[in-house]
């Protein structure tokens, strides 16, 4: 069994209270939100470029690739949120509790993988919406988009509701500017009822219609929604979860429903603009900024058009973050800083980008936002198929568990996706073997590759078919309680506690004196922090290391009064050191620390020395606030 620490997104879990709502209407006000941010994934830059594509190339015949996408969408959609609601778990953790560690490995590979792809298209998204809008040079551009790692962590800061408001501004704006291009452009209404009919004409179709796929149906998405749902409080009995489950469900489909109009408004506004006046060719979203003036003759669609594009590269920029701290925490049981690590996910991004800008130029970067949507394509079957096994699963979901015929669509979804993805392989492969000069160089890299990942899908469908899941016979996320053994334990006999000389220092000293009475020893610590400090050490001598000294003897001698056992330490220097050095050296058995109530970019400026500290003792540590 895989013991899981924590909580998913554990700084926003249950933070929203849904079950202090009287009415229906506010207790689906209190639901809203999770499948919003959910569904910017759904309409990011990356769409864009198979959109347009499609709509130019294939005129309206690819709409009916969207509204399969988008039903597709919201099965998948609603199984994760099922997921999250009923175990509590998000998809990475329930895989992690489920599969062998290899595979958990692999997994978070691939997963890491797409989450990569997307973000390069809303690197990529956003710089050209930049450049369309102010002039400014798409290298220009890609470098800007580090910015947005400080405003995700402001917006985190603020919390999840505040977050979904910021998504659902940036969604209708982009809903608004697509309102007013489709009437700009007039698009023929018998032409677009066709285009519900399914139909591929050839290979640049299938290309296509699996980039839609991929665009649409995004792999991080169904982990991210999984975990999104844990941010509302709800009920945890049968009758409150199905209540969860049916809200969910409604907001599932009003967001995934907006996310499709959008969708189909880019293809529909490409065919009616561009299919229908023989431009082709237009695959690049600056082609088809450029066009829009003169196709339409309106010099409003070409700025709405550029608007649009930044919202929508500015909003799906978030879930990425979001996305890459579940499957890290999920696959990996490891955190880390949520700015490190949309730094590190948006370098990742960037680097792919800068040198396509640099070696090939901007011209492709079209089919650099198509390809990044194909990749997507190809990692879904490595969440959807464990995402199907897990909600099957009556020993974890319980009465929540699939019926028979979502069973039946799921896995029908998840062989529509794996043979579309199979073909594009295979087809891809040959045209590069038969036009490669070297085909040798592919027959011992890229088939080998092909084949591990194959094997390793086949394995991941067969896995549960085949053995019992590490997980023992239980339907809650942390598994069946051990037997309790509860003895008489001591207090505690050498307890350390910070001190700033602060109000704080009260609440810290008395909850340390309760856990220890008069029996105790208790060291007092605080550490110089000065610039001279960090470089001298103890031997500094200057009027605030003084003046901490005799404060911490003026509070040992007030303590001594009192009967209390005291002694004082001084340390010199960096906190998260300093703090832990003293304290095994002292051999305390219990730390008592105040929290500094630090947000936002103080947290970046004076670090978290709550977080560095308790990793470097061996003993309980008690934080008071």
């Amino acid at each position: 069994m895989v013991t899981l620490t924590g909580k998913s997104l554990s700084e926003v879990n249950a933070s929203v209270d849904t079950t202090t709502k009287p009415t229906f209407w506010k207790k689906l006000f209190a639901f809203i939100g999770p499948a919003y941010l959910i569904s910017v994934g759904y309409m990011d830059p990356g769409n864009w470029a198979t959109d347009i594509a499609g709509g130019s190339q294939f005129g309206y015949s690819l709409l009916w690739v969207l509204v399969m996408s988008n039903l597709m969408a919201l099965l998948l959609q609603s199984l994760s949120a099922r997921l999250g609601l009923v175990c509590g778990l998000d998809l990475a953790q329930a895989s992690r509790a489920t599969y062998p560690p290899i595979v958990n490995y692999l997994n978070w590979i691939l997963a890491e993988i797409a989450i990569a792809a997307c973000d390069l298209a809303e690197v990529l998204g956003m710089a050209i919406g930049l450049q369309l809008l102010f002039g400014l040079p798409l290298i220009y551009g890609v470098s800007i988009t580090v910015v947005d790692t400080l405003l995700l962590l402001v917006l985190q800061r603020n919390g999840i509701r505040k977050m979904e408001a910021f998504i659902i501004v940036l969604i209708a704006t982009i809903g608004l500017a697509f309102i007013a291009e489709l009437i700009f452009a007039q698009p023929h209404a018998d032409d677009l009822v066709k285009g519900f009919i399914p139909s591929i004409t050839n290979y640049g179709a299938l290309y296509i219609a699996i980039g839609i796929i991929g665009a649409t149906v995004m792999p991080h998405n169904l982990y991210l929604h999984s975990s999104l749902v844990q941010t509302r409080k709800i009920d945890r009995s049968p009758k409150g979860i199905k209540e969860a489950i049916k809200f969910n469900f409604i907001d599932t489909t009003i967001a995934l429903n907006m996310a499709l109009f959008v969708n189909a408004a880019i293809l529909i506004l490409a065919a009616s603009a561009f299919y229908s006046t023989g431009h082709n060719d237009v695959s690049e979203i600056q082609d088809a900024h450029h066009l829009l003036s003169d196709v339409l003759g309106n010099r409003f669609a070409p700025i709405l058009f550029a608007i649009a594009l930044i919202a929508a590269g500015q909003s799906s920029t978030l879930t990425g973050t979001l996305s890459g701290q579940i499957v890290m925490e999920g696959y990996l049981n490891l955190r880390i800083q949520p700015w490190l690590r949309r730094l590190i996910t948006r370098m990742v991004a960037i680097v792919p980008a800068f040198l396509t800008l640099l070696i090939l130029g901007e011209g492709a970067t079209g089919k650099l936002l198509i390809l990044s949507q194909v990749i997507l394509s190809l990692q879904l079957g490595f969440a959807v198929i464990p995402l199907i096994h897990l909600t099957s699963d009556k020993h974890k979901m319980g009465k929540f568990a699939n019926k028979l015929w979502v069973k039946i669509a799921a896995w029908l979804v998840a062989i529509i996706i794996v043979s579309l993805n199979a073909k594009l392989v295979i087809d891809t492969l040959l045209d590069w073997i038969s036009s490669s000069p070297n085909p040798t160089l592919i027959y011992f890299t890229i088939i080998p590759i092909a084949l591990g990942a194959a094997l390793l899908l086949i394995y991941i469908t067969l896995f549960p078919l085949l053995r019992k899941t590490k997980q023992t016979n239980k339907s809650v996320p942390d598994g069946l309680p051990a037997d309790l053994i509860i003895g008489e334990s001591s207090k505690y006999k050498r307890i350390a506690v910070t001190v700033d000389f602060s109000k704080s220092d009260s609440i810290a000293l008395s909850h340390a004196i309760a856990q220890g009475g008069k029996n105790a020893e208790y060291i007092l610590i605080h550490i110089v922090e000065t610039a001279g400090a960090r470089i001298m050490g103890q031997e500094i001598e200057d009027l605030e290391t003084e003046s901490d000294q005799k404060n911490l003897e003026k509070y040992k001698h007030e303590l001594e009064i009192k009967g209390f056992t005291i002694h004082i330490q001084l340390g010199f220097g960096n906190p998260k050191k300093g703090i832990p050095e003293i304290v095994n050296q002292h051999n305390c058995d219990l730390l008592v620390m105040g929290a500094h109530g630090h947000k936002a970019f103080k947290d970046l400026i004076f670090g978290t020395t709550l977080d560095a500290v308790r990793h470097k003792v061996n003993i309980p540590v008690l934080i008071v606030k």
